[in-house]
């Protein structure tokens, strides 16, 4: 792989009051681009000016939807080092969507190394706010100009920057998830363990439906075939603590493998907290809350790290977890990661990466 060519911009963004940042509203200065065909592979790696991005209108992402991204963030440490949490996840993760849809893998060290390259450049735009960070998201999208449904000869590989506020103003607060039974986000067999934009797509409906009608912020899916077991809660994988012990949904080809899920898992059992892999039906939960022993739900992902569940509502049932409140263990895990995110907690286990 040739270097990575740097074309600085002229005209530099203002950026904005760290106090408003929000997610994914504004972009840094410069993005990271590389070029993929059949005869050259990934080629012409290059750091460039934010910009429009110039597609023809016959580009086969537009028509037979070849594209995977990843989500990941880079922190400004109490000691000011710029810290990323476990990035060899991604580019692992990044070649596992791609091979789901015919893409060509992506060198894994030069994956990384171009995320830190262009974090580099652009470290000024890391914020320094409690809580805050840079939002990074590479993506690989088919750009050949043909209609036909078969792989693309030719993609490009993208890195775009994002500085975001803290997910949490007013530290953890628990949200209300509504069970559905009626759409369905991915089935196995199918491409619900990539992390492919029509997976997302898919679960726009229900989303819309769970909030304007049953004032939910999240919706917990079910699996495609039985409507009975826990596949995924939103965009993020689902744990629930039940007597003493934490269960969450075993990898089963429709359900995406979180790195922020593989963290949790890891640090439960060096706690010497059991934690059990499988499958776990709606019904089982139900029955756990009428018996007093469900004590905590909880979600992991990249952007909220751990989303803590308060209520969940089924069948026309409403259910309260923990009294609507913070559990001990969501806690202790929130603290814990975003400790380490941040190098205020001893990272024993290797995840973070200097830039």
């Amino acid at each position: 792989m040739n270097p990575i060519r740097i074309e600085k911009s002229t005209q530099l963004k203002p950026k904005p009051e760290q106090q408003s940042l929000g997610f994914g509203k504004h972009f840094t200065d410069h993005m990271f681009l590389m070029d993929y065909s059949s005869d050259e592979g990934w080629h012409d790696a290059r750091i460039v000016p934010y910009g429009p991005l110039e597609l023809d209108p016959a580009s086969m992402v537009f028509h037979y939807g070849q594209a995977v991204f990843e989500g990941l963030k880079a922190y400004r440490s109490v000691d000011e080092q710029i810290l990323l949490f476990r990035p060899d996840k991604n580019a692992q993760r990044i070649n596992h969507s791609s091979t789901r849809i015919s893409i060509p893998p992506i060198d894994e060290a030069f994956f990384v190394e171009a995320l830190q390259t262009l974090i580099r450049v652009e470290a000024d735009w890391i914020p320094s706010m409690e809580g805050t960070s840079l939002y990074i998201r590479p993506f690989i999208i088919a750009t050949e100009a043909a209609l036909g449904v078969r792989s693309s000869d030719h993609y490009l590989f993208a890195i775009i920057l994002s500085p975001g506020g803290a997910y949490y103003e007013e530290g953890l607060k628990p949200i209300r998830i509504f069970v559905d039974n009626h759409y369905v986000r991915a089935v196995q067999g199918g491409t619900g363990h990539a992390k492919t934009p029509g997976n997302y797509a898919s679960s726009l409906k229900g989303q819309m439906e769970a909030k304007e009608q049953h004032n939910c912020s999240q919706v917990l899916w079910l699996d495609g075939i039985e409507r009975t077991y826990i596949e995924e809660v939103g965009s993020m994988n689902v744990f629930f603590k039940i007597n003493g012990e934490v269960i969450t949904p075993e990898l089963n080809g429709s359900i995406l493998e979180g790195i922020t899920r593989n963290s949790v898992i890891h640090l439960l059992r060096e706690w010497g907290i059991h934690v059990s892999e499988r499958k776990i039906s709606i019904d089982e939960i139900m029955r756990a809350s009428d018996d007093g022993l469900l004590e905590e739900v909880f979600g992991t992902g990249t952007a909220a790290v751990i989303s803590p569940v308060g209520g969940l509502f089924w069948n026309n049932r409403d259910i309260v977890i923990n009294e609507g409140i913070t559990g001990a263990c969501s806690q202790k895990l929130y603290d814990t990661l975003t400790g380490i995110q941040y190098g205020k907690v001893q990272d024993k286990w290797g995840w973070t990466v200097k830039c």
